[in-house]
């Protein structure tokens, strides 16, 4: 893969931490309309799209799935992409206030280990189960995924959900009642875990930065790691010296463990 649109070269995306590159690079993408979620306060966080197979050819590269900031998603289709072989599959939630375009650096990640990569926008600011229940975001992360399974050949026991600090909460708890689709759960520095059931066992992975003013450490160290653990879950935890941020070895500490 060459320099990007921003300038910045594949071996910088590499060594980059998640949000340190937020420019966007959708200028001169393919777009895909998917439509926007339904308006309504509350809805039934299991999600009804399955890995199966393909119907349509994917668009190799970064492609975008709708067309405003409601209704938005970014993938990205390594160039080493089989339709004969199931790929792995990461889905990456943003931070409050942030985007599916916060995950630049996870392209040249997707590419360097053939893995397909989609990063939703929340509906609003952030993810509504901050608000207490969920909502719309989770209509709209089942169109995402119901448009990526309808053009890519996923390994089933390959997918992973994880997010940054509020996407990071969404993820562990959304992933947690969806075990029977994600097989892996992912949660850099997550500032809860709300899950009313388990369903299926899926590996988790939670770092978190003992400098942390926004969400502090002890959320994830006292909290979210050991709940998780009694409830059966087996949990990978890493922390590192530093705030509330995704270095870039800790990106990479967690795709080798999810593609191990």
């Amino acid at each position: 893969m060459g320099p990007s649109r921003s300038g910045v070269s594949r071996r910088d995306f590499l060594k980059t931490g998640l949000a340190a590159l937020a420019t966007p690079v959708l200028a001169g993408c393919k777009i895909e309309p998917l439509g926007n979620p339904d308006a309504g306060p509350v809805a039934d966080p299991k999600l009804t799209a399955q890995p199966g197979e393909p119907s349509f050819t994917p668009t190799i590269g970064l492609s975008s799935m709708g067309t405003g900031r409601v209704g938005s998603a970014v993938m990205y289709v390594p160039a080493s992409y089989s339709p004969d072989t199931p790929a792995p599959l990461f889905v990456g939630l943003h931070g409050a206030g942030g985007s599916g375009s916060d995950w630049v650096s996870y392209h040249a990640r997707a590419e360097e280990r053939g893995m397909v990569f989609v990063a939703p926008d929340s509906v609003s600011h952030t993810w509504d189960l901050v608000a207490g229940n969920f909502g719309p975001d989770v209509r709209f992360l089942d169109r995402a995924l119901h448009h990526t399974f309808e053009r890519c050949l996923i390994d089933p026991a390959r997918i992973a959900i994880g997010g940054f600090s509020d996407g990071a909460s969404y993820a562990l708890s959304m992933g947690a009642i969806n075990g029977d689709l994600f097989s892996h759960l992912v949660g850099y520095s997550p500032g809860f875990w709300r899950a009313p059931e388990r369903v299926g066992l899926p590996q988790v992975y939670i770092s978190h930065g003992t400098e942390d003013t926004i969400l502090p450490v002890g959320l994830s160290r006292d909290t979210i790691v050991p709940t998780m653990r009694d409830r059966g879950y087996d949990v990978t935890y890493q922390e590192f010296e530093g705030g509330h941020q995704v270095p870039a070895e800790v990106s990479e500490g967690a795709l080798d463990w999810f593609l191990q």
